[in-house]
């Protein structure tokens, strides 16, 4: 194991797969110069302008390219600088590439990956600090990924470019300087599909993706204060998402909470909570917390003030399993 942070796990997971597939490259905005935030620093003296390649300003040119050179048989890492951008090429993606192998009964493949950062950092403003990773999920032929830590940074992203569908794959820019233990296997992996158990409780079960999770995290170690043990699990997938985990964890815990950056209105924790609740009715107790229906602002303040915090998952909490179906028939 090696100390490294999100972003060096990410450019060490491109380096890795570019070494062991020659048709694997990279194409985006001054990816030459080590990309917006690093994350390609070096690449390109180690495998030239041809395989780190820099394109002009123009997301629909670059994702536009990528999937042509995935049905050619290459394996791309588009990448968006920021995941708001890759809206300007919502075609490209959404009724091309994730489409062709099924209007071609199998016969052309995408095996694309969009890199598109997302989140809040720094007073980016409300074109930069989007989530918006619910939108990918409701693609049908769009696999979608939010890693939390800079091991699942180097180890999805590897498992990203061997996919042979394309994956949506979005790092929070919050997180590129947070540091973490990461495997020195250049075979390491981890399963696009599989969540993570972060902790292990009886009391209640949280699940939240890319950041959240480190502020879902803090939220729990505050409850343990109080008695009450968190299941927390950390998604990683959001398609498609490790509902045997999830099922297995509220069966037990009879309690869920689904925490997410993005805007809770048509955000992923409302598919999270609708499927658990199709799947237990009434016997569990279930809440999404998200974002209000506003734009990020430039101010730290008003920023401040559209975050799911550790207070207010811990709130949630504690209200929730005092409530819980069981403790209300007592």
């Amino acid at each position: 194991m090696t100390k490294m942070s999100y972003f060096d796990a990410g450019r060490l997971a491109l380096e890795e797969e570019m070494r062991r597939d020659a048709t694997v490259w990279a194409v985006g905005e001054d990816l030459g110069r080590g990309g917006v935030f690093g994350q390609y620093r070096g690449l390109a003296e180690m495998f030239g302008s041809d395989r780190i390649s820099d394109a002009p300003i123009s997301e629909a040119a670059i994702l536009g390219v990528a999937v042509g050179a995935a049905m050619m048989g290459t394996r791309p890492v588009a990448d968006m600088r920021y995941s708001d951008f890759a809206l300007c090429a919502m075609d490209e993606l959404v009724n091309q590439a994730a489409k062709a192998r099924f209007m071609f009964g199998g016969q052309a493949r995408v095996p694309l990956v969009v890199r598109g950062p997302l989140g809040i950092a720094g007073s980016a403003g409300p074109q930069h600090s989007q989530s918006l990773e619910a939108w990918y999920a409701h693609v049908p032929g769009l696999v979608v990924v939010c890693p939390a830590t800079p091991a699942d940074n180097k180890g999805l992203l590897k498992s990203a470019i061997r996919c042979d569908d394309p994956v949506v794959f979005m790092e929070h820019k919050g997180l590129w300087n947070f540091d973490g233990e990461v495997p020195d296997d250049a075979h390491y992996t981890v399963s696009l599909g599989r969540a993570r158990k972060v902790s292990e409780g009886k009391d209640l079960t949280i699940v939240s993706w890319s950041k959240q999770v480190h502020v879902a995290a803090a939220a729990t170690q505050s409850l343990a204060r109080d008695g009450i043990s968190v299941d927390l699990i950390d998604l990683r997938t959001l398609w498609p998402w490790d509902k045997v985990m999830v099922f297995d964890s509220v069966n037990r815990t009879k309690c869920l909470i689904v925490a997410h950056e993005a805007v809770a209105v048509g955000g992923f924790g409302g598919e999270i909570v609708a499927t658990v609740a199709e799947k237990f009715g009434g016997g569990v107790t279930v809440r999404r917390l998200g974002a209000p229906r506003a734009p990020v602002g430039f101010a730290p303040s008003v920023q401040d003030a559209v975050r799911v915090t550790e207070d207010a998952i811990g709130a949630a909490a504690r209200e929730m399993v005092v409530r819980k179906p069981e403790k209300d028939g007592a």
